[in-house]
């Protein structure tokens, strides 16, 4: 049993602070539907991230352009129900915050009230500055995501590295600060070279979570379709695999068509 299990209850944003205090990384990952979410919260996870990435692993879209917020709250209000202790941050779709701050505060009420979600999480800097603001005023609590931001795909082209050059380093730096200091709890950082990320993470007080970002931050999150192998063909650097469960479903289920095909089962044990 993990030993954060054991000496957490419930993890909260303050707590998420005190692990970076103490030099202790944050462990996240994404959850979509009740089954997965009750494996990862079982076995210890810090943070549960409902990600728009839904729109990719379980939607099959090429991009999060099209998961509305309607979608995310059904996946949010499924991982919420499963959870007992890890913090539920949900992603709020495209398109449900930029337009304005009165649309990004509507947003994510909804989503607090609707699938009881601990925390909102989007993306950008100082171009969201006041919809992070307005949704702060209503003490819910936002995570900030900078670098490569998968919503803005169609803006730079590419999901290739971000803030590789230094006025888009120093972009991203500003952005990580202002963040903190509107009051947002914790950022993650995506696909940015290490030695940047890193000193994000030095000169912030909040935690930083990476995915591709290297080892220098205070946690990391991946998509657990990604990490466990059930998403075949997505094979960045960053990614380490952990399992290969889309080898062994498959085997499974032609064990299974092999076992009906032949009538082995149901044998005279499996039946009434």
């Amino acid at each position: 049993m993990s030993v954060h299990k054991q000496n957490i209850k419930k993890v909260t944003t303050h707590q998420l602070s005190a692990m970076k205090e103490r030099g202790e990384k944050i462990s996240m990952l994404t959850a979509y539907d009740y089954s997965m979410a009750k494996i990862l919260d079982g076995a210890g996870i810090d943070v549960l991230l409902v990600g728009d990435s839904a729109s990719n692993v379980m939607a099959g879209n090429e991009t999060t352009l099209p998961i509305t917020l309607d979608h995310m709250i059904y996946h949010a209000s499924s991982v919420v129900r499963a959870v007992d202790r890890a913090l539920v941050v949900v992603d709020i779709p495209f398109g449900s915050y930029q337009g304005s701050s009165s649309e990004a505060l509507r947003s994510a009420i909804r989503i607090m009230k609707e699938s009881g979600g601990h925390a909102v999480k989007v993306e950008g800097g100082e171009e969201i500055k006041e919809s992070v603001e307005r949704i702060l005023s209503a003490g819910v609590p936002v995570m900030g995501h900078l670098g490569l931001t998968p919503q803005s795909i169609y803006k730079f082209g590419t999901y290739t590295v971000r803030a590789k050059e230094e006025e888009e380093a120093n972009k991203l730096i500003a952005d990580a600060k202002l963040l903190e200091d509107l009051g947002c709890f914790a950022l993650v950082l995506e696909k940015i070279p290490s030695a940047l990320a890193e000193r994000v993470a030095k000169e912030l007080t909040i935690p930083v979570i990476g995915i591709g970002a290297g080892a220098g931050v205070d946690g990391q999150v991946l998509v657990v379709h990604d990490m466990l192998g059930i998403t075949q063909d997505f094979k960045p650097r960053f990614l380490r695999r952990y399992a290969d469960i889309g080898g062994m479903m498959t085997e499974a289920v032609h064990h299974y068509i092999s076992d009906v095909k032949s009538k082995d089962f149901p044998n005279e044990k499996e039946c009434y």
